[in-house]
């Protein structure tokens, strides 16, 4: 089973998008991905998110000096 996930913003939520209760006593479900770990896209987008991590870190690093 393959999952697509699109999402919109990035951030983490401040739970205002969600009616009062609405997770209340609910169990939180774990979401399955079926990626090819093999695929050449994914290897891309691996190198692409840890290369913006890395820039990220560094930035970080740098300010903190």
């Amino acid at each position: 089973m393959v999952h697509s996930v699109y999402r919109q913003g990035t951030g983490a939520t401040n739970g205002k998008d969600k009616t009062s209760g609405e997770n209340d006593g609910q169990k939180k479900v774990q979401e399955e991905f079926d990626i090819d770990m093999d695929a050449p896209e994914t290897e891309r987008a691996a190198v692409a998110i840890q290369s913006q991590f890395r820039k990220f870190q560094k930035k970080k690093a740098g300010s903190q000096s």
